[in-house]
């Protein structure tokens, strides 16, 4: 996360809520850091407060559940909105929120900064928040509702790898969860930092590639 060029910091965007065999809930946010933070404390703070009102541990539904954090969301930014708005502070935040309560499928639900949130569909099966535009058209191109795991983070890989290359504001690490369908358990979390070998060798064999590839198209023989 940035806040400038020489105000570099390491803060993990990704936090996953898990009760093996009932529930897994993972959400990934973008957007001021100290609005997303508050947000899912307050999450927390309900989880914790016993079952007098519904929070994380006893919804029944992921529309619960992301209702749950446009609301918490909604409740930080009507405290903090106005004033960061009086000193020019970005107020924007996005959540991502995905899992599985046990007795429905998956699924995956964009949150917005307002606290509205929309589904994913098989027309729309993946969200993006944050910086998009340079990792978004490898994504485009290859994933759908049959893309495997193992080439759905190939692809986020890849889709992370390019917009790094295009902006030096997104950077290492990375945080990597992956869930199986009908799992109820987190089977696979992983940060990928700069000594990560896999990494690395998407980076190098994505690279050339490109390059190969575009050396094998045909030239334009311009009359």
């Amino acid at each position: 996360t940035n806040a400038g060029v020489d105000q570099i910091g390491r803060f993990s965007k990704m936090k996953v809520f898990a009760q093996e065999g009932e529930r897994v809930i993972v959400t990934l946010s973008s957007g001021n850091l100290s609005l997303t933070q508050n947000a899912l404390s307050i999450l927390d703070q309900k989880a914790r407060g016993g079952d007098s009102e519904l929070h994380l541990g006893n919804a029944q539904s992921m529309f619960d559940v992301a209702r749950l954090l446009g609301d918490s969301l909604r409740d930080v930014k009507s405290r903090d909105g106005p004033y960061l708005m009086q000193n020019n502070v970005d107020a924007s935040a996005n959540f991502l929120i995905g899992g599985q309560i046990r007795g429905e499928p998956p699924r995956l639900f964009n949150v917005y900064g307002e606290g509205n949130f929309i589904e994913a569909t098989p027309d729309t099966c993946y969200f993006q928040i944050g910086e998009t535009k340079y990792g978004k058209p490898i994504i485009d191109r290859v994933v759908n509702r049959r893309t495997t795991l193992t080439d759905a983070v190939k692809c986020t890989m890849v889709s992370f790898d390019s917009t790094m290359r295009s902006n030096i504001s997104v950077g290492l690490p990375i945080d990597l969860c992956v869930y199986e369908h009908d799992a109820l358990r987190i089977k696979f979390v992983r940060c990928v930092d700069e000594d990560d070998p896999y990494f690395q060798m998407v980076h190098t064999q994505w690279g050339e590639g490109l390059r190969r590839v575009f050396g094998q198209l045909p030239d334009r023989q311009w009359a």
